[in-house]
């Protein structure tokens, strides 16, 4: 039996190509650029993670404990950080903000 492998198989990456394009890396924190805008991006831990939130890609609750992605724009606030799922940021262009309604709310 071989022994296990834990390094990714394509090599190390060096923060070229297409993966990386649009990224700059800034010690913890990411930039990327998205809708012609430039965002600041972080990956959070399970155990940094000590409060509740709720994600802007699936409108579905980020339980305390949950590793995910804090996003928010190179010039906004403190109070635009947003805290999404980690394949809900990856999917954000598949993704579109949908109007949330009661179900007795009239669809114009």
């Amino acid at each position: 039996m071989s022994p296990r492998r834990n390094r990714p198989r394509g090599g190390v990456s060096n923060g070229k190509g297409p993966a990386a394009e649009g990224r700059r890396s800034i010690g913890l924190e990411s930039t990327e650029s998205w809708r012609g805008e430039e965002w600041v991006v972080r990956r959070v831990s399970g155990g940094a993670a000590g409060k509740p939130y709720r994600c802007p890609g699936c409108d579905q609750l980020l339980p305390p404990g949950t590793p995910h992605v804090v996003a928010w724009q190179r010039d906004g606030d403190v109070d635009d950080r947003r805290h999404w799922h980690g394949p809900c940021w990856s999917a954000r262009d598949r993704r579109a903000a949908r109007v949330r309604r009661s179900r007795n709310a009239p669809r114009y």
